[in-house]
């Protein structure tokens, strides 16, 4: 019994696509002899399918010899970003795109002296702090964004926030847990050559924070007298913390300076941290700018001593007014010959003694021998007047240097 037509050829089209989807079975169907009326034609076109190649496999085969999946760790390097050492001034990739417009802390060469003699400073003081061999090394001085520092601070740590009064803003101390066992060891009376014991998994105690908020205070006490011969400042501990989230000062994206200080007491030691913000320096921003320590922005005392004995003993010429009138111009086109002005002058009215546009005294009109003489009735200038003359003049002068 026959099929019908139009049932053969849907059977032929079947075949036709399922040689198309799988190739490895083209010589078999295209063997395979076929039932009614399709002919030999339906098993050259089933060939022909079989044959030609598919755009799936060509799209499959080149994609996965094109492509690949990158790692997170190659997607973090691409980007610049890395959370465990954002202070590297080799950034690259979008981080260096985005840090390219914050200043650097190389534009403030004070900076590094200041921070140089709080090393020396902090040698001295801790010595006599924990009584043992203490070494204070400078790691690194950055800028680093505030918000980006704060994930990177490895816990446990003790974070203090401290004022500074005269420049009426903040700073961020943070002491790691090495530095902080290891104070704590030598504080108590721990033996030299062992390392201290860290105890992870709990909260500092009281006995502890206190003892690492005295350390604190001796390096604050140290930092006020490395900054006194620029400004001086008093700093003043706010209050102290363990989660970073509660020590914030400043915004997330605003800039800062990094100075990360290493402490090392024989085998034991840690590193500690000293974060202030631009907004916090910006007070004495004129006088980081300064290219050491001597150099003068303005006011200057030989300066101003020179230039007060060269004013003592300039020559100038002054004018005795005896007296002034306003008179319109047309009396003085009526003016002739003989005619007389009256002056409305006294007998002992005083004489102003001018320097040009200046009046620098008054005085009495007399004779002294043969010539006509002023005494001097008041004072030439007031005791200040020199002074303020100075001080216009380095005001002048540090808005010149800072431009």
């Amino acid at each position: 019994m026959s099929q019908p037509k139009d049932q053969i050829q849907q059977d032929a089209i079947a075949a036709e696509w399922g040689l198309a989807l799988d190739p490895d079975s083209a010589t078999a169907l295209a063997a395979a002899p076929t039932t009614g009326g399709a002919g030999p034609g339906v098993d050259q076109n089933a060939a022909q399918w079989a044959a030609a190649p598919s755009d799936d496999n060509k799209f499959s085969q080149g994609k996965g010899g094109t492509e690949r999946v990158l790692s997170q760790e190659e997607i973090d390097s691409l980007l610049g970003f890395s959370l465990s050492d954002v202070s590297l001034n080799d950034n690259s990739g979008i981080r260096a795109i985005i840090d390219s417009a914050m200043v650097s802390y190389e534009r403030l060469p004070m900076l590094e002296i200041v921070f140089d003699r709080l090393v020396r400073l902090m040698t001295t003081s801790l010595l006599n702090f924990t009584s043992d061999n203490v070494e204070v090394s400078l790691d690194r001085i950055t800028s680093v964004r505030f918000g980006d520092y704060l994930n990177s601070i490895p816990l446990p740590a003790i974070l203090s926030v401290f004022k500074a009064e005269e420049w009426d803003n903040f700073g961020l101390m943070t002491v790691n847990s090495g530095l902080i066992y290891s104070i704590i060891d030598v504080l108590l009376g721990g033996r030299r050559g062992q390392t201290a014991v860290r105890v992870e998994g709990r909260p500092y105690t009281t006995i502890e924070s206190n003892l690492v908020k005295r350390m604190i205070e001796v390096v604050l006490a140290d930092a006020e007298l490395a900054f006194k011969p620029l400004s001086p400042v008093k700093f003043n501990i706010d209050r102290m913390e363990t989660n970073p989230r509660f020590a914030a000062i400043s915004r997330p994206a605003n800039a800062a300076i990094l100075v990360r200080l290493r402490i090392d007491m024989e085998d034991r030691g840690g590193e500690l941290e000293l974060l202030l913000p631009y907004a916090t320096i910006e007070p004495i921003r004129e006088v980081l700018l300064q290219m050491f320590m001597g150099e003068k922005f303005g006011r200057d005392p030989i300066w101003e001593g020179h230039l007060a004995t060269e004013i003592g003993q300039a020559e100038i010429a002054v004018d005795a007014v005896l007296y002034e009138a306003k008179l319109p111009l047309k009396r003085m086109m009526n003016l002739e010959v003989g005619d007389t002005l009256m002056l409305e002058l006294k007998p002992d009215a005083m004489v102003r003694v001018r320097c040009g546009d200046v009046t620098l005294s008054e005085g009495r009109m007399g004779r002294f021998g043969d010539r006509v003489a002023v005494r001097v009735a008041k004072p030439l200038r007031k005791p200040h007047t020199t002074f303020a003359m100075f001080e216009k003049a380095d005001e002048a002068n540090s808005r010149m240097d800072a431009q």
